[in-house]
């Protein structure tokens, strides 16, 4: 008998052991598909990449690098169809285009920045991308806009290091969640067919406004009344993220 109790106790104690380490295993895959101890959590830095999937709000976002003669054509269309949309320009060109710039902000558009080169954060390391930002914001000052939170990475490049900096630096890094890829200029309807296809609730939508996107303002003038004829209400990244229930996501 007593050989026997102690046959039963190591039997017991080893699926004992087994049992906690499969009840640690499943309390940390609940934490980390819940965000609580998950680096891509609400509660670490993150980026912004699609608003709330219940609301017809979806984001028009145009990145700038470079060229002044297009982002014309597509200021036009925008007030034609009355959307206020959100422009990432880079420091460098903000700082070689002000008139362009002013016309932006004063046509009611949201501004965000791309840093001041428009050079992967990836290809730097972390004191690079520090000073980038520092003087990014130091033009963007300058030029009389002193609150610009938003930060979209350069080629929507990054990673947790990068985000940990930018949160530090009190950005917000805005990424997106359809890249249109205008700048291939594909051709105007195949762009039009993308995004009237492919548009879902709480989107935030990737355009350029450079001189490289050729055939942009043209298809926006059959994708906004489109959008809108879809019950879809384009609003700024700040009327984005104000919402009440908005996703906040990690991208990879």
């Amino acid at each position: 008998m007593q050989h026997f109790y102690v046959w039963h106790w190591k039997h017991w104690k080893r699926w004992l052991v087994v049992l906690t380490l499969a009840l640690v295993t499943a309390t940390t895959i609940w934490f980390e598909y819940n965000g609580t101890l998950s680096v891509f959590s609400s509660n670490k830095p993150s980026a912004f990449s699609k608003g709330n999937k219940k609301s017809n709000n979806i984001a028009i976002t145009f990145n700038i690098s470079w060229g002044e003669k297009k982002v014309y054509d597509i200021l036009k269309e925008l007030k034609k169809h009355q959307v206020q949309a959100t422009f990432f320009v880079s420091g460098e060109w903000a700082e070689r285009h002000p008139d362009i710039l002013e016309k932006i902000t004063d046509e009611k558009h949201e501004l965000g920045m791309l840093g001041y080169r428009y050079k992967s954060y990836l290809d730097q390391d972390i004191d690079e991308v520090r000073k980038d930002l520092t003087y990014a914001k130091e033009i963007f000052d300058k030029a009389g806009y002193e609150q610009v939170p938003l930060l979209r990475t350069p080629h929507g490049h990054f990673n947790k290091e990068i985000i940990k900096l930018a949160t530090e630096m009190d950005f917000q890094v805005v990424h997106w969640s359809l890249n249109t890829h205008d700048w291939k200029n594909p051709g105007t309807d195949v762009l039009i067919d993308q995004v009237m296809s492919e548009t879902s609730k709480g989107d935030i939508i990737l355009f350029h406004a450079s001189d490289s996107a050729k055939q942009t303002a043209k298809a926006l003038d059959t994708i906004l009344p489109g959008l809108q004829n879809q019950k879809y209400e384009p609003v700024t990244i700040s009327e984005m993220m104000d919402q009440a229930h908005a996703d906040s996501s990690i991208v990879d």
